[in-house]
């Protein structure tokens, strides 16, 4: 094995220097509850982090995740400390879980996120341009996967594609099946050494199935559908990094049936490019594109020409954005304030002796 196989690539070596003396360089592949497995070309070590790590860390996102290249030391066999995270390329993160105004991480340092939706109940377009949307907020290449195709018609397997290529472009499409292996062959094509994958989608869309599929083993666990809600069964409970025998780092990551937007507006507006062109005709630089005159965006929308479901996810995405970066910007200002009421009393302490 070599640092190629475990996702060093050109991104990577930008940022990453391994010249660090007395210490050694891994990737994490497992995190579960601040203990991590980091591998590197020789073996596989079970770590934890530094007490200095984990108090200078201002977030969550300071610390390793699954997917970072990290500096080590041993002083067993197999067990490690984390000293140090290295600079990411690129971090696929989302709106925390009940934590507004918070991150969480989902992968790093990762270079395309497969993007899988079942065909038979999970198909949604306004999902799938939050999962695009979130994507492009760390310039990570989007690509979608329908699943469970052989549940439906080839004639209805067309009308999705076409129904999405007519709402968003510049994205790959691959249709497969986790049961007859069709679309495998176009999929595998696609993966190239060095590069690092993720699977994104919601439970029971098949992702641990296509895992082990694109793995040649049975290595993760697969649960069915429940027939009574449609809902998928967890069956991924954490992050893991596996490599590909043809080349290729890919990450599995649990199913989420929430997905809030934690990137920056941009990000949404490089999600849905047709608005975006339509936007540089807009009499006002600053169009919001709700009530300007001469906006391109309303003309286009009131023609016909763009479709009302994509502008009204588009102005969903970019509220829920908004809201998400006032709540950061309260959290830090709320943060700074008590900082400095802390160092003031602090130093009232420090005359008082």
């Amino acid at each position: 094995m070599t640092l190629k196989d475990l996702g060093f690539n050109k991104s990577a070596q930008k940022l990453i220097s391994l010249e660090r003396e007395g210490m050694k360089v891994g990737r994490v592949i497992v995190e579960h509850k601040e203990r991590y497995l980091i591998q590197t070309p020789e073996n596989i070590y079970q770590a934890e982090i530094t007490g200095k790590l984990r108090y200078s860390a201002e977030s969550r996102a300071d610390l390793p995740a699954v997917g970072d290249w990290v500096t080590f030391s041993v002083f067993d066999d197999n067990a490690a400390i984390i000293i140090e995270v290295m600079p990411r390329y690129s971090t696929l993160e989302r709106q925390a879980v009940n934590k507004f105004g918070e991150k969480q991480i989902i992968a790093t340092n990762v270079d395309i996120a497969f993007i899988m939706q079942a065909v038979d109940h999970d198909f949604n377009l306004n999902r799938l341009e939050r999962y695009i949307a979130i994507c492009k907020s760390s310039y990570i290449r989007p690509v979608i996967i329908l699943s469970k195709t052989d549940l439906i018609g080839q004639e209805k397997v067309t009308a999705i594609i076409e129904s999405i290529h007519k709402r968003i472009s510049n994205v790959s499409v691959y249709p497969i099946s986790n049961e007859t292996y069709t679309g495998y062959e176009e999929l595998k094509e696609t993966i190239t050494a060095g590069n690092t994958y993720c699977i994104l989608g919601s439970s029971g869309v098949g992702k641990s199935s296509l895992a082990n599929n694109l793995l040649n083993v049975p290595k993760l666990k697969v649960n069915a559908i429940s027939n009574s809600t449609s809902k998928g069964k967890h069956t991924t409970t954490h992050r893991e990094l596996m490599i590909l025998p043809e080349g290729g780092v890919l990450i599995d990551t649990p199913g989420m049936r929430e997905l809030g937007i934690a990137g920056d507006s941009d990000s949404i507006d490089r999600t849905f490019d047709q608005i975006s062109i339509l936007a540089r005709n807009c009499k006002f630089k600053d169009c919001t594109h709700t009530e300007e005159p001469d906006c391109a965006v309303l003309e286009a929308l009131e023609s016909g020409g763009l479709d009302q479901s994509t502008y009204e996810n588009y102005h969903k995405l970019k509220r829920e954005q908004a809201h998400f970066s006032s709540t950061v910007a309260e959290r830090r200002a709320k943060d700074k304030k008590l900082g400095k009421l802390y160092k003031r009393i602090k130093e009232e302490k420090d005359k008082r002796r």
